[in-house]
């Protein structure tokens, strides 16, 4: 039965094919094909397209072209979107392992190798600040052209994942955030390091403004002495052509102390040991003993007589404060104040501008000096200072604890010009040797 179907399937077909033989041809193809039992037994014919139409075949290709044309690009602009992502995370995992060695060696300084940051960025602070806002300036950059690039996939169609775009916001603003605290850190340091460094050139000059004063002290006064104070100044005649001259000269004072070592054995009287005079007043500042009186203090030439002895050719330590209250005055002789008085040109402030001469009295200022008052002995550290010494200092100097130099005028070979034949700096005696029970 099965084969009796099957042959009258075919004779069917071929019986069709036949009758359309003879029909012109109108581009059309038919087949046959079976059907079952239940259904219709007439040969159903099905059109295949119309292949003979070639736009829509070229219209199908230029899509699927165009298609693939945005895959790839979408592709591309990904790949790229992806290695910059991981160039970002690689520079920021350099900053943070940078911050963790950056806590650990705290306090340190630019002369210690440290891990840099961000790629090879140079030791000088300078430099780094603008090694990092080169780095910022071309992490912008990049971030523009992955915007520019979106606004070009959305024209053409492809679609910039906003993950994406979120992900590199953020990492972008961390990574900003971090490189403007390390540039602020590196400010603070710059600050610290240019503070410091002015303070050690300060130091540096000081030292050295010191070292070179007392390099020229040395070489002025000479080799033979221990320092520039360790000195003495020896006038052995009573004449009036030896004398010493201090280069410095007095400002304006309303209080004063003179302090010196004193030697001398001549007699009559030991002579003019500190003369001061100014323009129009040649005894602004004078202590003489001459012929058989005492010492005498004069001050604008105003008398007052200290209860000092000095002539038994030892060396003693003397000094003499006073002040234009009320011309106050006081005298010590080896630590001890012997004297003190009142109403010695009171009011009246010492005079700037002076010469002071050693050993010599002026009549006029820095000349026409009396043989009969020059000075017979051995001066040694001749200190004034602008205000009244206080007891305890002058009997330090005196007992040799401690020397002051003076304020005013210090006693430096430097300082001390020496005039005449056969006077002389020499070296000082040790100051336990210049005492008097010794």
């Amino acid at each position: 039965m099965s084969s009796f179907l099957y042959g009258l399937l075919c004779f069917c077909a071929l019986g069709c094919g036949q009758l359309t033989s003879a029909q012109p041809d109108d581009g059309k193809r038919y087949i046959c094909r079976a059907v079952p039992l239940s259904g219709d037994a007439s040969c159903p014919v099905t059109l295949l397209p119309d292949l003979s139409t070639g736009g829509q075949e070229e219209e199908l290709r230029n899509t699927v072209m165009q298609l693939r044309e945005t895959i790839l690009q979408q592709k591309e602009t990904i790949s790229k979107q992806i290695g910059t992502i991981n160039e970002l995370t690689t520079k920021l995992s350099l900053c943070a392992s940078a911050s963790d060695v950056r806590e650990y060696n705290k306090g340190g300084s630019w002369g210690k190798e440290k891990q840099n940051t961000m790629g090879d960025v140079p030791r000088d602070p300078n430099d780094t600040i603008d090694s990092l806002g080169k780095t910022m300036q071309g992490l912008k950059d990049r971030l523009e052209n992955l915007e520019q690039q979106q606004m070009r996939a959305n024209i053409s169609g492809a679609s910039f994942p906003s993950e994406l775009r979120d992900l590199l916001q953020r990492r972008l603003g961390e990574l900003e955030k971090q490189l403007l605290n390390k540039v602020s850190n590196l400010e603070q340091e710059k600050s610290m390091l240019s503070n410091a460094t002015a303070a050690y050139r300060l130091k540096t000059e000081s030292t050295l403004n010191a070292l070179v004063e007392r390099i020229s002290e040395l070489e002025k006064g000479g080799g033979d002495f221990k320092s520039p104070e360790q000195f003495k100044l020896s006038l052995p005649q009573r004449t009036n052509y030896l004398y010493g001259r201090i280069t410095k000269s007095l400002p304006e004072m309303y209080a004063f102390t003179l302090c010196m070592w004193i030697k001398s054995s001549a007699s009559p009287g030991i002579g003019t040991p500190f003369s001061y005079g100014v323009p129009g007043q040649a005894n602004e500042i004078v202590l003489i003993e001459w012929g058989n009186n005492p010492i005498e203090l004069l001050i604008n030439d105003k008398v007052a007589q200290l209860p000092l002895e000095v002539r038994d050719g030892r060396w003693h330590h003397i000094c003499i404060s006073w002040t234009t209250r009320d011309g106050q005055w006081e005298a010590y002789q080896d630590g001890d104040k012997l004297g003190t008085g009142d109403n010695l040109a009171a009011w009246h402030p010492i005079k700037p501008g002076g010469v002071i001469i050693l050993g010599q009295e002026q009549d006029v200022v820095g000349g026409r000096f009396d043989a009969g008052q020059a000075f017979v002995g051995e001066l040694s550290q001749v200190n004034i200072w602008d205000r009244v010494l206080k007891p305890v200092e002058i009997q330090s100097m005196a007992n040799c604890t401690s020397y002051i130099p003076g304020n005013v005028i210090s006693w430096l070979a430097s300082n001390v010009e020496v005039f005449g034949r056969g006077a002389f700096k020499r070296p000082l005696e040790v100051c336990q040797e210049r005492l008097p029970n010794t």
